[in-house]
């Protein structure tokens, strides 16, 4: 193992802290003061209503973002402050299991490489499934490479204890346990475990956590399970989609660090076939999801975010190779370098520029235009409100509606009348409430005013407000007046 002393400065324990602890810092500013993304709008709300689950995923970033809001209030910096303390906590995991694993020079690099990837490094301040499910399945890792080093078979009780926190946040952690039972399988000295309680005491704790998941669903006739599940191979074969996610991949997880990675599966692959116990835990684990992801590839689009809690192992993979003792390692240490100064440099301009856009000129291909113009929007929408002596915003999509109740928080219930199933966890609107005129608003490309008609007499079109950053359009926005109840606006959910 190589000792501290030994090290470059940037790989040892102070240096990792100096460098994560400057990205943390710029995630931070960049969460307190960049407008929410949709999904981060929509999973506000899951915050301000704590549920054993929900329609889209299972709760933990509902619950996370709720803590949030416990502490800074209904704000920006409250739905993603534990998001980004979060990625401090993932950071610790993967040195560790790198330390146990293999030695410090691994654990250093490997640190450097996750929060120099893109998708880490630009999107660790998004609050969204992806961010407590890569924390829980790197913190089951750690315990794995705990478990299997210490050998004593108590930690199978928190093996059990972090998948069923990551079933709590994604049902993508369903992998990794497929991944656990063929590490089990495949390494001679893992198969002692199958007659240890230990193990099936921690596969229960999973499941006892996940309990609440599976109560939600039988009560709501498994509606999330249909919704995520049905996803798998649901369109035919095409290869229309399988380039564009490799090259996601690369491009996310930092081009020239997905190039280590790619050879240090290569090493990693000879010590698996001999059965290693380390490079199988890795590659085993990465596996099943994978291939799930690969799959989806070949029949629909794979959508960026989803192979996250791959990343870090994918940074263990490359920082394996470079400190395999069979490689030039003043060629890959440039190599290596240059990666994570290019991650450095593009975290820091992505993250400055989500808050102070550098240039509108990009429009809806810059990455961050669902941060923009909202201010405005919600400024316009308010006096609208006021001069139409409006009760309510009624909208049609969840993004819009998101977005608009945080604009409108403490204001004016915002009510999306479509898709009720995305806010059984929420009180339904007083049906008086829709006796009073109102407004509703859509964008430009989704107009589906019409559809009013049969509830309202009265569908009037009073503005087209646009969103815009540095006076580039970005989206049209139209809003209509609402008014002269006549049937009801949506049909009553089921309990």
């Amino acid at each position: 193992m190589a000792k501290t002393e030994d090290l470059p400065y940037f790989l040892r324990p102070s240096g990792l802290v100096l460098i994560v602890g400057l990205l943390t810092a710029l995630k931070i500013f960049a969460a307190a003061n960049a407008h929410l993304v949709e999904d981060e709008a929509y999973y506000r709300i899951w915050g301000l209503f704590p549920a054993l689950s929900y329609y889209d995923h299972p709760p933990m970033i509902g619950w996370w973002i709720s803590a949030g809001q416990a502490i800074f209030g209904d704000t920006v910096l409250a739905v993603r402050a534990v998001v980004v303390f979060s990625g401090l906590i993932g950071s610790l995991a993967l040195w560790r299991s790198a330390t146990i694993l293999f030695d410090r020079r691994t654990a250093g690099w490997a640190v450097l490489f996750l929060n120099t990837s893109l998708l880490i490094g630009i999107g660790g301040i998004l609050a969204t499934p992806d961010a407590p499910s890569v924390v829980f399945w790197g913190l089951t890792f750690w315990t794995l490479a705990e478990l299997s080093v210490s050998r004593n078979p108590n930690w199978w009780l928190l093996v059990g204890l972090m998948a069923g926190f990551g079933l709590l946040s994604k049902y993508s952690l369903l992998f990794l346990g497929a991944g656990i039972v063929l590490w089990l399988i495949w390494v001679p000295e893992a198969r002692r475990w199958w007659s240890t309680w230990q193990l099936w005491a921690g596969g229960a704790l999973a499941f006892l956590c996940f309990s609440p998941v599976l109560y939600w669903n039988h009560v709501h006739e498994w509606v999330s399970f249909y919704k995520q599940f049905g996803r798998a191979g649901s369109g035919g074969f095409t290869t229309k989609y399988v380039f564009e996610y490799f090259g996601a991949l690369i491009g996310l997880l930092n081009p020239l660090i997905a190039i280590l990675a790619a050879a240090g599966v290569v090493v990693l692959f000879k010590a698996f076939r001999a059965r290693d116990n380390a490079a199988s835990l890795i590659l085993l684990t990465t596996l099943p999801f994978l291939l799930y992801l690969s799959y989806h590839s070949l029949h629909s689009r794979v959508q960026a975010n989803w192979p996250a809690p791959l990343f870090p192992a994918f940074a263990m993979m490359a920082a394996v190779f470079m400190t395999s003792p069979r490689i030039d390692h003043l060629l890959w240490r440039k190599v290596a370098v240059a990666g994570i100064a290019i991650g450095i440099f593009v975290a820091v301009l992505v993250q400055i520029h989500a808050v102070y856009p550098v240039t509108g000129q990009l429009a809806r291909k810059d990455p961050t235009f669902q941060l923009r113009g909202w201010d405005e929007i919600g400024a316009a929408v308010e006096q609208l409100a006021e001069d139409e002596n409006a009760a309510y915003i009624l909208t049609m999509s969840y993004g819009l509606n998101a977005q608009t109740d945080f604009l409108m928080k403490d204001k004016l219930p915002v009510i999306q009348v479509t898709e009720r199933i995305r806010y059984i966890m929420t009180p339904d609107p007083d049906d008086t409430l829709f006796e009073q005129p109102g407004l509703y608003i859509t964008e430009k490309r989704r107009d589906k005013a019409g559809d009013l008609q049969r509830s309202f007499e009265t569908v009037e079109e009073l503005a087209v407000l646009v969103r815009k950053v540095k006076g580039v359009p970005l989206e049209e926005l139209v809003v209509y007046k609402v008014d002269g109840l006549k049937a009801p606006v949506f049909e009553p959910r089921e309990k």
